[in-house]
């Protein structure tokens, strides 16, 4: 997404991060995170900059190429909702095969200006669960069944 596009400096800030984010870029996460942020998504529910560069710095290790792509945003007073296409290859399994996951980030900004709040909103069912051995089977006759 071209940042000139976003009228917030404070989600400009965020959509950049995410978008050109490296494991170098880790070190620089409280410029856009406070120390104290909360991360929630359907995997984990994380207290702390600190923790969170953790939780990232994981995702590099256990993916090849892991890119976000924010879709579009839209503003509020103390906030921002991020729609977002996350593109991985998992490296312990089927390389080869890119995948994506589609979702939605509901960020609230402290008083200067960094995320205090962070929670993403995606189905790990259709998006993750499906996809593995054994899982997927259930996951999909499950979907069958009850839709």
């Amino acid at each position: 997404m071209a940042d000139a596009l976003i009228k917030d400096p404070r989600a400009a800030r965020v959509c950049a991060f995410w978008e050109t984010l490296t494991p170098a870029a880790l070190a620089e996460l409280t410029v856009v995170y406070t120390e104290d942020t909360r991360f929630r998504d359907p995997f984990n529910d994380l207290r702390g900059s600190a923790a969170l560069a953790t939780l990232l710095g994981h995702m590099f290790e256990r993916l090849l190429e892991p890119r976000f792509e924010v879709l579009e945003v839209a503003l509020m007073p103390d906030g921002a909702v991020l729609i977002w296409d996350f593109h991985y290859r998992i490296r312990a399994w089927r390389p080869d095969t890119p995948r994506r996951i589609h979702g939605a980030s509901h960020l609230r900004f402290a008083p200067d200006g960094r995320v205090a709040e962070h929670r993403d909103y995606w189905d790990a069912a259709a998006e993750v669960y499906e996809h593995l051995p054994l899982v997927g089977g259930l996951m999909r006759w499950l979907r069958r069944r009850l839709g």
